[in-house]
């Protein structure tokens, strides 16, 4: 199964936090990352008296359940040292599951896509550099439309990569 995940990090070296992400995630056989957008610094969404963040999202191939990835990008999370704070509040690393094919998921502790897809520019713009065109199973639109329509475009910005 193709999916997407969105990475988010504030704190400590930023882009070593996403690289890092990306290495462990593509480092076992059941996983594979297949590409990764451009690296995006967005403006914090939701408690925004915190430093900005950067944000890639990963096309994915897996052949684990829904729940097991889940479980596995947590278990990478706390590796990595993320530690407990307040709801989108800075953190080292945040791993999303935001799309897996046209599966919909609404369980008490996964719901795929990921509830919050269609408001987060910082996530809708870099899967529209990836599957502009893939449907949001429950929405039944393009990322791309998803991506032109959300607020908060002004505060994504292409990192330029040196």
């Amino acid at each position: 199964m193709n999916g997407y995940l969105g990475f988010g990090a504030n704190l400590g070296d930023r882009k070593k936090n996403l690289a890092d992400a990306i290495n462990a995630l593509n480092a076992r056989p059941d996983l594979a990352v297949l590409r990764t957008s451009g690296v995006y610094e967005t403006e914090p969404w939701g408690l925004t008296d915190q430093p900005k963040f950067l944000n890639i999202v990963a096309e994915i191939a897996t052949s684990i359940p829904p729940a097991e990835l889940l479980e596995r990008v947590k278990k990478l999370e706390l590796d990595m040292g993320r530690e407990d704070g307040p709801r989108m509040g800075p953190r080292l690393i945040d791993i999303d599951i935001l799309l897996l094919e046209d599966l919909v998921v609404d369980e008490p502790d996964l719901i795929v896509p990921h509830a919050s897809l269609h408001l987060r520019a910082f996530v809708l713009v870099p899967l529209a550099e990836l599957a502009p065109e893939s449907v949001h199973p429950a929405l039944g639109v393009t990322v791309r439309h998803l991506a032109e329509q959300v607020d908060g475009l002004e505060g994504v910005i292409p990192l330029i990569q040196s």
